[in-house]
C-alpha cells in the first residue's frame, strides 16, 4: 500500500488528493479569481485526510506538481509539501505541471488515438503560455519546456507535424486563436487536477525515484518581471 498526498498549486486551481496505490481517495479542487492558495491549501488537505479517515503519520509521501506556472502557487505548494515531508519523515515527489495535465486530458479521453501530438499548456499572462518543446520530428520533448507567444509564427512551425490537440488554461485562454487552426484541435476545461498526479506519483515512488527534500524547487519557466517603485526623497 502506498498512500500519497498530492498537491498541486502551478495555476489558479488550489488541487489536493489523497491516492492509495494509485487510485483516488479523497480529493478537493478550489479555485478563484486570483490565488487562494495560501488561505485554502492547508484547509483542502485537512478536509482530505479527515474525509479519507486517514491520520497523517500513515503517508508514504507527498507529490507537489513543480510548474511552470504562478511564483505565488508553486512557492506555497512546493513549501507545503516540504513542511510535511520534513514533519513526518518521508519523501517528496516533484512532478511536472504540464506532466500533470497531459495526464489528466488522458484520463478525460480515454478513447483519444494513441498518436494525438498532446501541447498541454499553462498560461504565462497576455498571449504567452508554457508548453513543452517540439523535436526535429515534431513530437513534443517532456523534458523541455518553453514559453511560447501563441501567433502565426508558432502556428506554421506546427503545421508539418500533424494534428495536435491544446489543453489547460492556456489553450482555454485563446479560443479564437483556435478557430482558424485546422491541424489543432482545442480541448476546453482539462485542469492540472491533483488525481492527475496519482499514477505517476506511485510508479516513482515503487521505483524510489523520489527528489531530495533540501533541494527540490519550482521551476517557474521563465524569470519573474519584478518592477521596482521608485524611491521617494525628501529635501
Amino acid at each position: 500500500m502506498a498512500l500519497i498526498l498530492c498537491l498541486e498549486t502551478a495555476t489558479h486551481l488550489c488541487s489536493v488528493a489523497l491516492v492509495n496505490d494509485g487510485r483516488l481517495v479523497a480529493e478537493r479542487n478550489e479555485e478563484g479569481v486570483g490565488h487562494i492558495h495560501a488561505e485554502r491549501l492547508h484547509v483542502l488537505v485537512q478536509q482530505v485526510m479527515e474525509e479519507a479517515v486517514v491520520p497523517f503519520d500513515r503517508l508514504n509521501a507527498v507529490a507537489v506538481g513543480i510548474g511552470p506556472g504562478s511564483y505565488t502557487g508553486l512557492r506555497i505548494g512546493v513549501s507545503a509539501a516540504k513542511g510535511y515531508c520534513h514533519a513526518l519523515g518521508i519523501p517528496i515527489i516533484g512532478v511536472g505541471t504540464l506532466h500533470v495535465l497531459a495526464a489528466a486530458y488522458r484520463a478525460l479521453e480515454v478513447n483519444a488515438p494513441a498518436d494525438e501530438v498532446l501541447l498541454p499548456m499553462i498560461d504565462a499572462r497576455r498571449m504567452e503560455v508554457f508548453t513543452l518543446s517540439l523535436d526535429e520530428e515534431g513530437r513534443p520533448d517532456p523534458e523541455r519546456v518553453q514559453p511560447l507567444i501563441l501567433d502565426d509564427t508558432w502556428r506554421r512551425s506546427i503545421d508539418l507535424n500533424g494534428l495536435c490537440v491544446v489543453f489547460g488554461d492556456g489553450a482555454d485562454k485563446a479560443p479564437d486563436f483556435w478557430v482558424a487552426q485546422p491541424l489543432v484541435k482545442h480541448r476546453p476545461g482539462v485542469k492540472p487536477w491533483a488525481r492527475a498526479m496519482a499514477r505517476i506519483a506511485t510508479e516513482r515512488l515503487a521505483q524510489s525515484h523520489v527528489d531530495d527534500l533540501a533541494y527540490l524547487v519550482p521551476r517557474y519557466g521563465k524569470e519573474a518581471n519584478v518592477t521596482l517603485k521608485s524611491r521617494s526623497t525628501t529635501s
